[in-house]
């Protein structure tokens, strides 16, 4: 199953995370399939990519209870 989930980058004590599109079974931050977004939790900034985002719920991805909360909070209708 695809997820979408977060990847986090950054450097020690200062996270960024990018909203990817990985298999379940994957490692946090490995590989991944597509970035859609990203979030910086130290200056509150999210930038989604809803078009891509939509297009990947539609064939069946599964996002995370964060990236859902931050769906939710853009706007994004979840099924």
């Amino acid at each position: 199953m695809l997820k979408i989930r977060l990847k986090r980058c950054g450097r020690k004590k200062r996270p960024s995370y990018r909203i990817v599109l990985v298999p379940s079974q994957w490692r946090r931050d490995g590989k991944f399939i597509e970035e859609l977004g990203f979030y910086n939790p130290i200056t509150n900034e999210l930038k989604i990519n809803i078009e891509k985002i939509v297009k990947r719920l539609q064939t069946g991805a599964q996002p995370t209870q964060t990236v859902r909360n931050f769906l939710k909070k853009s706007g994004v209708n979840l099924p």
